[in-house]
């Protein structure tokens, strides 16, 4: 990259008192409960998501219980928001769920409280295959308290139907840099008499400046839970974006009323930017939506930066809860989830590319093309060293906020980058250190 010279505090007051009780009342519970009578065994699992994915998921587990008699799975889903509150209620009630979905950004506080299970003393879960770097986003203090529910990767897409008409040459991924792009986004732009702007992306995502950070040599979050990002790397993080819409390849302040939602949302498909950073699992549906002749690549600066960008970064993990009831088989469940090839068979992608590679490689042959080009490309990216990513701090959400918050300020020149950075530096750090 070319060198230039709201707060959702209430949810983590709420989730610090729920994980206080639930402290107190787990304490006071004593040991696991017996299985039910009979030798059967009925396990509570919950995660947050669509109807498709509850229909796909189902489907999998249909196939644990087959394969482990005396077991049974009751499953629950809801949307990402209320099952935050719902859950940080059910460890404050002292009902914990036996296997869980956990956020990223709740994950610390949750172990901390001792709420969680350390997935290494449960033997039934077998790690063998699983990448350590994929294993580090769980681990706290030496202990894993949870696993990538899949992994995903940002990328960069190009609608070449545009590119093509325009006579521009998409670049090289493996070797394209930050400033390649920029003269990629505003040839399109010139080319096309302004109709098309080369660059449509969200300057507000944190997965940006983080893939930025790595770059850099830098850890956007600290194995020690602190702000590893330095403020010229979020400097320029912002300085990039106005450098490109001073030069034309990216649109004015106040072009997009949105940037996300559905891909058919999108204003790729909209046919109005002719590139974008999108999670790499929704390719099939941006590529869909904008007339199928995207074209899928790495982020720019992978080789021309200190270091990869990239890492295994998760959406999701799957965690056990410390006061199980059944903690042998909710292990079983976790293993079942990450190492099965049939259960695989099922969900596919849904959560993102399988943890286990043997896992990948067999769920393969059942995937279109489209989400094919995405799998490999995160199995390719695997291949090469990559940088270790580590569980977000507490405050991470705060961290979050205040970058969307800057980004709109410097968009509309507010605010320079120079003092934006700052401000995020001091902001993210009262949160973190808070």
């Amino acid at each position: 990259m070319k060198k230039t010279t709201s707060t959702p505090i209430p949810r983590r007051i709420i989730l610090g008192a729920a994980l206080t009780a639930a402290g107190l009342a787990l304490s006071g519970c004593g040991g696991a409960t017996s299985p039910s009578s009979g030798g059967n065994v009925e396990l509570n699992f919950v995660y947050w998501g669509d109807s498709n994915r509850a229909k796909m998921t189902d489907a999998a587990i249909k196939i644990f219980e087959e394969k482990n008699p005396g077991i049974t799975v009751k499953s629950e889903y809801q949307d990402s928001g209320p099952y935050a509150d719902k859950l940080a209620t059910r460890f404050a009630g002292g009902n914990p769920p036996d296997v869980l979905n956990m956020a990223n950004r709740t994950l610390l506080e949750y172990a901390q409280r001792g709420t969680l299970a350390d997935l290494k003393t449960l033997s039934e879960i077998n790690l063998d295959k699983i990448p350590a770097t994929i294993q580090s986003r769980g681990e706290v203090d030496g202990k894993l308290y949870g696993l990538a529910t899949g992994v995903n990767l940002i990328g960069m897409v190009v609608n070449k139907t545009i590119t093509d008409q325009a006579g521009v040459t998409i670049p090289d991924d493996k070797t394209w840099s930050w400033e390649d792009y920029a003269k990629f986004a505003t040839e399109v732009t010139q080319k096309t008499g302004g109709k098309i702007y080369g660059a449509g992306y969200d300057v507000a995502t944190e997965t940006g400046p983080i893939l930025l950070a790595r770059q850099r040599g830098e850890d956007f979050y600290t194995k020690d839970n602190k702000l590893g990002v330095s403020e010229e790397t979020i400097r320029e993080w912002f300085q990039y974006s106005v450098d490109l819409r001073n030069a034309g390849g990216y649109p004015p302040a106040g072009f997009f009323e949105q940037i996300g939602g559905s891909p058919a949302q999108s204003y790729l498909a909209k046919g109005t930017v002719a590139s974008q950073i999108i999670p790499i699992n929704n390719f099939r549906g941006y590529n869909e939506a904008s007339g199928g002749n995207l074209v899928l690549l790495r982020m720019p600066g992978e080789t021309t930066e200190q270091r990869r960008g990239y890492s295994a970064d998760p959406s999701m993990l799957w965690s056990v809860a410390a006061k199980s009831k059944h903690p042998k088989e909710a292990a079983k469940l976790l293993n079942f989830l990450i190492n099965d090839v049939d259960g695989a068979a099922e969900t596919l992608t849904q959560r993102g590319v399988p943890i286990n590679p043997e896992v990948t490689e067999a769920i393969m042959p059942k995937l279109g093309a489209d989400d094919t080009k995405f799998v490999q490309m995160v199995a390719d990216i695997q291949k090469d060293e990559l940088a270790p990513a580590y569980v977000y701090p507490k405050g991470a959400s705060v961290v979050a906020d205040t970058l969307k918050q800057l980004a709109t300020e410097v968009e509309f020149g507010r605010v320079t980058p120079a003092d934006a950075a700052k401000t995020f530096i001091e902001k993210s750090n009262a949160a973190i250190n808070k």
